[in-house]
């Protein structure tokens, strides 16, 4: 945008030798004042409007135009040529300051987004005994920066367990819902005794939350989810799963999706199947990695509208640390996709550790 001025003045200075005598191309400065204002502050587009005002007396004595007297340069078509350039560009300062007030207005918003993101995605320790996690997460609302994808991460005394979840919609009524859903898992976290009783916890919660919301919105407003627990001293995972993508079990060279045999709707609509809720158990060993991940990064779509192949991609990187396999995936999502991230991403990665647990 800082190069759109001097573009558009060398479009005209093309034109204008092309053109016939009786053709005036400087009539097209008019609207050099109202370019620069989408790029520039209302001093510079000041500026501009003075040299575009004197460029078109420039223009109008050209050798196209050799021959007429210096009076022609105040000709009725001329002058009113300057006093349109000259209101163009009072316009256009109008316009640059209205354009910097928004820009301001964004920045602070962008602000506040980031710092409501952290309260809500606090970040997890990378250590947690006998399990290393790692997250990552991207919004596709860049200009918001928030999104309603969500994780955590919390060690109870029945092992480190998991929660990564997508909440429907977008925006700060999504962030709202996700903080409910986020606050209720860290509390119940430490006191249900197993993923179930999570679970029936986790849906009551919501469907409190969502009796408060005015309408028909309550019915609406449901999370996706998947709750995983890591025992320390048992080399196994247990997970349920409540309408949310399978999680991916990464082991020597080979990424598995683990499919619920009973899945369960998403929180917030388990009245349809009532508390029946599934327990699956998986093995988990040292050197097993567990990747949760929100439907954001099997949904990304190549130009050719293809879906993200994730069991296939992730394979290969079999060998790498938690760390080094998300930012693998952030890099492979944005190449896949051409660099168009449609939707908020959400992903984390469980590593057991060998040895025996620490504190």
């Amino acid at each position: 945008m800082r190069w759109l001025p001097l573009a558009y003045l060398a479009v005209v200075l093309a034109i204008e030798p092309v053109t016939p005598v009786d053709w005036p191309v400087s009539f097209l400065l008019i609207a050099l004042p109202l370019v620069a204002a989408y790029a520039y502050g209302p001093l510079a587009v000041g500026v501009v409007t003075v040299f575009a005002i004197v460029f078109e007396g420039v223009l109008a004595g050209t050798p196209c135009c050799a021959g007429r007297p210096v009076a022609y340069l105040w000709d009725r078509h001329y002058v009113a040529n300057y006093a349109c350039t000259t209101l163009v560009g009072i316009l256009g300062a109008i316009l640059a300051v209205h354009r910097l007030r928004r820009e301001r207005t964004l920045a602070t918003v962008r602000t506040v987004a980031e710092t409501a993101q952290r309260v809500l995605l606090r970040p997890v320790p990378r250590r947690l005994r006998q399990v290393s996690v790692e997250t990552l997460y991207l919004s596709a609302a860049a200009e918001a920066r928030i999104g309603g994808d969500l994780y955590e991460v919390v060690p109870t005394e029945y092992g480190v367990r998991l929660l990564v979840g997508d909440v429907r919609g977008k925006g700060l009524v999504a962030v709202e819902t996700a903080a409910a859903i986020l606050g209720t898992f860290r509390e119940a976290a430490y006191d249900e005794p197993d993923l179930v009783a999570l679970a029936r916890r986790m849906e009551r919660s919501m469907s409190r939350h969502a009796a408060q919301l005015p309408g028909g919105e309550a019915a609406e407003r449901f999370v996706t989810a998947v709750f995983a627990e890591i025992p320390d001293h048992e080399p196994v995972v247990r997970i349920v799963n409540c309408g949310h993508p399978p999680p991916l079990l990464i082991r020597k060279g080979a990424a598995t999706e683990l499919h619920s045999g009973d899945p369960a709707p998403p929180i917030n609509l388990g009245v349809l199947v009532g508390n029946g809720y599934q327990v699956d158990v998986e093995p988990f060993h040292p050197g097993d990695q567990l990747l949760l991940y929100t439907d954001g990064v099997t949904e990304t779509r190549d130009p050719g509208g293809s879906f993200y192949p994730l069991a296939e991609r992730v394979a290969p990187w079999a060998g790498l640390s938690p760390r080094e396999l998300l930012d693998r995936l952030h890099e492979d999502l944005v190449a896949y996709s051409a660099g168009r991230l449609e939707d908020d991403i959400a992903a984390l990665v469980a590593h057991r550790l060998p040895g025996p647990g620490r504190g």
